[in-house]
């Protein structure tokens, strides 16, 4: 497996996992939705899940990696305001927990340089398949 698959499936990996969860244990996540956002919580819950899930698959395969890397880089984006407003939450919270809390605001910033990675790799074929083309 080429170093491009391996970065695009461990990001797949990622937001499969973070999406399945959107919908194993809802819950966290429902708490966790901006107020100011219109409808249940629940709805904006499973909605993000199926979008990571949906990226997940569009980083996953080579023809729509380009798009879905692009796809998870504004997700992660999107989401932000999200752990922001857990971050608020849990400020009175035990050490530990805030400290999870707080650290998901700066993480936000890899996971987007990682997702326009994939994307940006995404044209570009392993070594050993360009052998012989011109």
């Amino acid at each position: 497996m080429a170093p491009n698959d391996r970065d695009a499936f461990a990001l797949a990996l990622l937001l499969g996992v973070a999406g399945l969860t959107h919908f194993a244990a809802p819950r966290p996540y429902d708490s966790i939705v901006p107020r100011r956002l219109p409808g249940p919580a629940r709805a904006w819950t499973y909605a993000s899940g199926a979008a990571e899930l949906a990226v997940a698959g569009a980083v996953a395969c080579r023809p729509s990696r380009a798009v879905g890397g692009l796809a998870a880089a504004a997700l992660f984006v999107a989401v932000f305001p999200a752990n922001v407003k857990m971050a608020i939450d849990w400020r009175r919270r035990r050490p530990l927990p805030r400290a999870v809390a707080y650290a998901r605001l700066p993480l936000q910033a890899p996971l987007v340089w990682w997702s326009v990675r994939v994307a940006r790799s995404a044209g570009r074929a392993p070594s050993n398949m360009t052998e012989g083309r011109k």
